[in-house]
């Protein structure tokens, strides 16, 4: 199990150094990532929430600055999106259950209602036709259904308790990879690391870490 992000091709980004990705591929998150490809991380998830303010709402209008500009959604948004989710792999199958259309990492801690689940069944939906990933809970075993709109889905079953293992693993990559991203605002967002670290660790559901102070 891997928490991703969605990614797209950074064609013309120049605000910070990021790493060359496919469209429509997914980039794991981890305490492994280059320093390029934490940049595209942190891009990817900016991205997502960068959306004009709404002129009937109560968030400050974009600011002039190219950075501050890009950076404004992901700084004031209350409720934020990274595109994304837990990507499970069955190595013995060589099958893959990836984040459907509906799915966010923000949202990654929903998986735990399948494990304290008293066994009366669970149901997750990530997406929607044309490809509709299912996580279900029948009994001790979850089942992972890569497309719940075909009869013949491929699909991934194991334990609840190998769940709650692969959970707390996922936990801990989105922390390292947190860390990382710490270290690299300070580095790359001079003036401005601060509030960018607290918002990931918003769309992350972490607490979060402790910066050092702003030059």
């Amino acid at each position: 199990m891997q928490p991703v992000l969605e990614t797209y091709a950074p064609d013309g980004f120049d605000l910070w150094p990021v790493a060359e990705t496919e469209s429509f591929g997914f980039l794991p998150l981890s305490g492994d990532l280059s320093p390029a490809e934490v940049g595209t991380a942190v891009m990817r998830i900016a991205g997502c929430n960068d959306i004009d303010p709404d002129l009937d709402g109560d968030r400050l209008p974009r600011p002039a600055d190219a950075l501050d500009s890009f950076l404004h959604g992901l700084l004031t948004f209350d409720n934020l999106f990274a595109a994304g989710g837990l990507r499970v792999t069955d190595h013995s199958t060589n099958i893959t259950f990836l984040p459907g259309c509906c799915d966010g990492l923000e949202d990654w801690r929903d998986w735990h209602q399948l494990v304290v689940d008293d066994g009366g069944g669970g149901l997750l939906g990530f997406g929607h036709d044309p490809v509709s990933p299912v996580a279900e809970r029948c009994g001790d075993t979850i089942r992972l259904t890569v497309n719940a709109d075909q009869s013949d889905s491929p699909v991934i079953e194991l334990p609840v308790t190998e769940l709650r293992h692969l959970l707390a693993g996922a936990e801990r990559d989105l922390a390292d990879f947190l860390a990382l991203a710490t270290d690299w605002a300070s580095r790359h967002l001079p003036g401005r690391s601060a509030p960018v670290t607290a918002a990931l660790a918003r769309v992350l559901v972490l607490p979060a870490p402790a910066t050092p102070p702003e030059p």
